[in-house]
Parts: C-alpha cells; structure tokens; sequence
C-alpha cells in the first residue's frame, strides 16, 4: 500500500468538517472516496449546495489527489456495493472517517421511537455496517495501518435526545472494538469536535457560545481537520479506543 485510500462520509457542502478533512488530507497525500447525501441536505439539513460537489473534486485533485464520489445514503443498507465500487475506482480504503449524520432537534415533549429510529438507521445501523464490511475489507487486503474515526457529540442538550442518544452508542463501542482490531493495526476513535461554526451558527448563538471557549473564538472546521490528519497519519496509530474531545477546551458540557 502506498497513498492511503480515505473514505470519508457526508461531504456535501464547502463549509463543512468533512470538506475540510478531505482538503487536508489531500495535501497530506491521501486518495479519497467521498460520500455525500443530498436529499437530507436539502430538507432536514441546512441547505444543498447544489454543484458543489464537481468543484471540489476538481479542487483536490488539483493538489494531486485520486478522487472519487458518490450519493449514498448510509440508510441504505448497501455497504457491500460501496465498498465493491470504491474497489473498482480506487482500491481498498485503509482508513474509515464516519462524518456524516442525521440530526434533528428532539426533546421529552416531542420525542417519538420513529424519530428515534431514523436516527438509529443512520447513526447505528448504516455507520456500524459500514464499519464492519470496511473492516472485513480490509482484513482481505492484508493491510497493517488502518483507521476508524467516529464523529460524536454530547452534552446535556435537553432539545437532541436521539441525536445524543444514538452518539452515545457510538462512544460505547469504541474503545471495545479497538480491542478487537488493533491485532489487524487498525485505531479507532470517536472525535467530538465540540460546537464548530459549518454555517448554522447565527450571530446570537455565537455571542453566547464564546465565553465558553478559553479562546474566546468557536471552533473551525480546520481546526479538526488539522487533528484528524494526524490521526490518520503515520504518528495518530498509537492514539486508540479513545473518545477525544478535540474543541479547544469548550466548557459548555
């Protein structure tokens, strides 16, 4: 194996976290397999950038990366087919990062278990089958240098029960499944990045989120790529099981 191959989920806008990987990681010499949803974007999300998706191929591979990317939809249930089609365009990835998510505000008085399981078909059962058949994957390829990022969140937010919820299952696994893997090389974590300013905080919401960073600024989507590519490089292998909070000392837990 040569350039790691890096499939990172949900890249569909220019502001977002996993933009931001992908651009960085492309500078550091990854190939990228990048997923990106849409529909959800456009309806449940915080708009569809529509085209963006072409430019930002383009972009990176400009900085002399392979690129690929597809629509999918990790409720899908088509793990095995995208894997099977990231084989046949890039090869086998080598590193997982699970930025993509679904979200909606959700609290004692409007909780339901349908909205409960949307969440958990996203959240669980897509990113932990698609963990899974990586895992198998890459076990198939003989590889020793793997990495399964989880992207989580936290907090005593009363108005995200499932969201937190389904999160919480995610910090629970980790440390358990890096005892499994790490036989194979591969580290897994799960990064909370803390409140990150991606385009849905509004200037009231900032005024009363920066007391509550020591640096009194909120976080940038840079400023987790910059982590997440040493993590995903050759010096992050011995950083394993953990559950970080990567958020410049955020206090509002």
């Amino acid at each position: 194996m040569n350039k790691p191959i890096t499939l990172i989920t949900g890249v569909s806008r220019n502001q977002g976290i996993g933009a931001a990987i992908a651009r960085k990681l492309a500078h550091e010499g990854h190939d990228l397999y990048l997923t990106h949803w849409s529909p959800f974007d456009a309806t449940d999300g915080i708009g569809e950038e529509r085209d963006f998706i072409e430019r930002f191929v383009q972009e990176l591979t400009e900085q002399g990366a392979r690129v690929e990317h597809e629509a999918y939809d990790l409720a899908s249930g088509d793990e095995v087919g995208l894997l099977n089609r990231i084989e046949a365009k890039l090869g086998i990835p080598s590193r997982l990062i699970h930025n993509a998510t679904y979200e909606r505000h959700v609290n004692v008085a409007n909780f339901t278990t349908d909205v409960l399981s949307r969440h958990y078909k996203v959240n669980n059962e897509g990113t932990l089958g698609l963990t899974f058949a990586f895992i198998e994957r890459y076990k198939q390829a003989g590889y020793q240098d793997g990495r399964i990022l989880f992207f989580v969140s936290g907090g005593p937010d009363a108005n995200n029960l499932a969201y937190i919820a389904t999160k919480g299952a995610l910090i629970a696994i980790t440390p358990a499944l890096a005892n499994e893997v790490g036989e194979y090389g591969i580290s897994v974590n799960a990064l909370d990045p803390g409140p990150t300013d991606t385009g849905w905080i509004n200037d009231e919401l900032r005024e009363h989120l920066l007391p509550l960073f020591p640096y009194k600024r909120v976080g940038t989507p840079e400023d987790t790529a910059r982590f997440v590519a040493f993590l995903m490089g050759p010096d992050g292998a011995w950083v394993n099981g953990q559950h970080l909070h990567v958020d410049g000392g955020f206090t509002g837990r």
